[in-house]
């Protein structure tokens, strides 16, 4: 189910209000279908099955052993976080507290720790603390939790959106059991939604839904019940003025002025951030231009600094296309100062022509490979010295020393290209940059063998 608000009066009437319909008036739809035991939770059946961590946690048979662990849930929004949690709370009469860190501190955890203490040990009720948003916890907030975390005062269940095994210190995550949550698949979302219209909780059987719009809410819900819920109760309200006699029936239009647009899911500090941006690169290097230019659009409407993504373009275009066509980087370049100069929305179209010469370009990662193969050899010792004609001659006793002796200037030459030795003795001979085949590299892999012949006296 969804990862939904909390509401204090979850279980009551939720009333009426003016002319507004008894099933949309009171507490938002989504918080009156929060499943109320374990058995209603939707989806997440890969950590729900018989004997699961969460089945035993939800089990009132747990309380009289050695206690249920701690859990840190981790998945993007609406995959049922803050409902499982609820879900919890609500098994074996457990007493049940949240904070949120975006707002809660040190002392706001260490007054949950000493109540949830005194609760233990004077009525032996064991406390459920639901933490939202860990990963904006600091260190020293995280490490106030692990007393109790440690003395199982509380069941911790922390929820966050991020990898915790960046974003949560490593003692309380080695004392906690990391669930990952899945976005719910279409089936999920579609049996939710029927459910929420029959359902006396939900919109109780007053309103119909047509399967073009079950269609419609159920692709852009994009696997978040939440969203899924929060758009058929705008829907519905938008169904319910436009009727005028009968009862009142969502339409595809209904549904689609309900949600406008599919939001974006996409976190600019966080995994998603780095996970889009990894894709638009593959993409261009692997020549789908279509996808890359998907990934464009996701960064940018969910607010990506055009910057960083025109910087990325740039190193793509040097890192995967190269010398395969070397016009690459002057486009990217120059969407990179373009991009700078303009802004957005318009930058989109400058950023997208980058994302498509670098997608469509023939493909070298020989300059890659080049600069990458002499960097090791540097670093694994084999620098030599400068051969004695390369070096300086232009100061007072260079020639004293030999420097420059015998240099041949490559402008004298026939061919503008003269025999000489330029690297070091232990390095003559050792090819570093392999061009390819592909794109104007087969012309400059051409023009390479000559010059290596012409050079190396061969």
């Amino acid at each position: 189910m969804a990862d939904l608000f909390s509401s204090p009066g979850l279980d009551d009437d939720p009333g009426t209000g003016g002319d507004v319909p008894t099933v949309l008036a009171g507490a938002p739809l989504a918080v009156r279908m929060r499943p109320r035991s374990i058995d209603e939770v939707v989806g997440q059946q890969h950590l729900l099955g018989p004997g699961s961590p969460l089945r035993r946690l939800a089990s009132e048979e747990e309380l009289g052993r050695a206690g249920p662990a701690s859990v840190i849930l981790w998945g993007p929004p609406g995959t049922g976080k803050t409902t499982l949690a609820h879900v919890l709370a609500r098994s074996g009469g457990r007493r049940f507290a949240e904070l949120s860190a975006v707002t809660a501190g040190v002392k706001d955890v260490r007054k949950v720790m000493e109540e949830a203490r005194d609760g233990r040990d004077l009525y032996r009720r064991q406390t459920v603390l639901f933490l939202d948003e860990i990963h904006r916890f600091t260190k020293a907030q995280q490490d106030a939790l692990l007393p109790g975390v440690e003395n199982r005062w509380v069941v911790l269940v922390a929820a966050t959106t991020e990898n915790p095994n960046f974003s949560v210190v490593t003692p309380l995550l080695s004392r906690s059991l990391l669930l990952t949550l899945q976005p719910l698949d279409d089936d999920d979302v579609r049996g939710l939604l029927e459910r929420a219209v029959a359902d006396p909780r939900g919109l109780a059987g007053e309103v119909e839904l047509s399967p073009e719009a079950l269609a419609h809410l159920v692709r852009l819900a994009d696997g978040d019940a939440r969203r899924a819920l929060t758009a058929l109760e705008a829907a519905a309200g938008t169904a319910f003025d436009d009727a005028s006699a009968g009862p009142p029936r969502i339409t595809l239009a209904h549904a689609e002025t309900a949600l406008d647009r599919a939001a974006v899911r996409y976190d600019r500090a966080g995994d998603q951030h780095y996970d889009v941006a990894s894709a638009l690169i593959k993409s261009m290097r692997g020549s789908d231009v279509d996808a890359a230019l998907h990934y464009l659009a996701r960064m940018l409407e969910a607010g990506e600094d055009p910057r960083f993504i025109a910087r990325r373009i740039v190193i793509s275009a040097s890192e995967d296309v190269g010398m395969a066509d070397p016009s690459a980087l002057q486009t990217a370049v120059a969407a990179l100062h373009a991009v700078a100069q303009i802004g957005m929305p318009e930058a989109r179209i400058i950023l997208a022509q980058a994302v498509v010469h670098n997608a469509v370009a023939p493909k070298s990662n020989a300059v890659y490979n080049g600069i990458g193969a002499a960097i090791a050899d540097v670093r694994g010792g084999l620098a030599g010295t400068v051969p004695p004609h390369l070096r300086d001659a232009h100061y007072s006793g260079a020639a004293r020393l030999g420097h420059g002796k015998g240099y041949q200037y490559s402008h004298d030459a026939p061919a503008g290209v003269a025999e000489q030795q330029y690297a070091p003795d232990e390095l003559v001979g050792r090819d570093y940059y392999v061009p390819t085949d592909r794109g104007f590299e087969a012309q400059v892999r051409e023009r390479l063998t000559r010059l290596r012949r012409i050079v190396r006296g061969r």
